[in-house]
């Protein structure tokens, strides 16, 4: 987080009441968040000008047939981690990157073409070169719950229903099986200008594509009722009050695996978790307000896991990219690893 920015809990309620519907208006923001609307729209910008705050459009990209997700581990040289996590962080493929401290020294997540596409990236092109001693890569299967469906626990029970009642309900409980959609012309112009500002007016949008307001607002609508679209809020969760995130890789039992996602997605701290091939085969993103809190929670959460054989942490040190967006650390000069 930048030190020159003050965050107070009117900051944290409004950067939580977007993570649970990131097209919120604003008057229904500064309604559940006890502020004028001009004070919630003001703060928004402040956080916003200083990079810990952003809304984007996502576009689902096994849902649209775009392209196959895949999470990877690395092994660098000692003192290029840092080096190699900016390399990997450059490629459009990766979504996701960050430096972490474990088994592993940086994670990322990429999207490839498709599963062919995994050898080429990995092994023919590895990114960052001769500066990794090692990596491995795990296909995502299935999807228990995404960052765009956790809930900070910042606000109470009334706002965050209000908050979810008015956004769609997660993929994942809508589309678990169904076929690939394709988007035509108009909808990739549309993903493309929400990928920006997730938050931009219907009428800008329609500016901005070429098409009329009412003709924007409804392929948004079907787009997100569809599953291609879903918009995520883009902040640190040090800034809703969590201090430790940190990768969960387990190696679960095939016939308890969906047993042991659903039990693992159900708890708060997740924001993300994921079915995939390879050595772990059950792999999320946890944040924790306290580092005292790790102990109990590998102990009694993660150790109540049915089919549970093995868990490693990877804890996240710098994040780089989020959602295809650099954060606010990757736009400052990389420490010494």
């Amino acid at each position: 987080m930048q030190e020159a920015v003050h965050i107070d809990e009117l900051d944290r309620a409004i950067v939580a009441a977007l993570q649970l519907n990131g097209r919120a208006p604003w008057s229904l923001v500064a309604r559940l968040v006890g502020a004028s609307e001009s004070t919630v729209v003001r703060r928004a910008a402040l956080l916003g000008e200083s990079g810990l705050l952003r809304v984007i459009g996502v576009v689902d990209v096994l849902r649209c047939g775009l392209g196959v997700p895949v999470l990877s581990r690395f092994r660098c040289r000692p003192g290029t981690t840092y080096d190699v996590a900016a390399c990997i962080a450059e490629r459009p493929q990766a979504r996701f990157v960050a430096v972490v401290s474990g088994s592993a020294d940086c994670v990322a997540e990429f999207v490839v073409p498709t599963h062919a596409e995994i050898g080429r990236v990995m092994v023919a092109d590895v990114p960052g070169g001769d500066r990794v001693t090692e990596s491995e890569t795990h296909a995502v299967m299935r999807t228990f719950v995404s960052n765009h469906d956790w809930n900070p626990g910042v606000l109470g029970e009334r706002a965050t229903a209000e908050l979810r009642d008015s956004a769609e309900q997660p993929f994942e409980d809508r589309f678990p099986q169904s076929p690939s959609e394709r988007l035509d012309e108009l909808e990739h112009a549309i993903v493309q200008a929400l990928g920006e500002d997730g938050r931009m007016s219907y009428k800008a949008l329609a500016q901005a594509v070429g098409a009329s307001e009412s003709t924007a607002k409804r392929r948004v609508e079907s787009l997100v009722r569809r599953g291609c679209l879903r918009f995520r809020t883009l902040a640190e969760p040090e800034v809703l009050g969590y201090a430790v995130e940190f990768m969960l890789w387990l190696e679960v039992e095939p016939g308890l695996l969906e047993r042991a996602g659903q039990q693992l997605a159900a708890h708060p701290a997740t924001r993300y978790l994921s079915a995939t091939t390879g050595r772990f085969n059950l792999v999320g993103q946890v944040a924790l307000r306290h580092y005292g809190d790790l102990f109990p929670y590998l102990t009694d959460d993660v150790g109540s896991l049915p089919g549970l054989r093995a868990a490693d942490v990877t804890l996240q040190l710098t994040t780089l990219k989020r959602a295809w967006v650099p954060t606010p650390a990757a736009r400052t000069e990389n420490p010494a690893s």
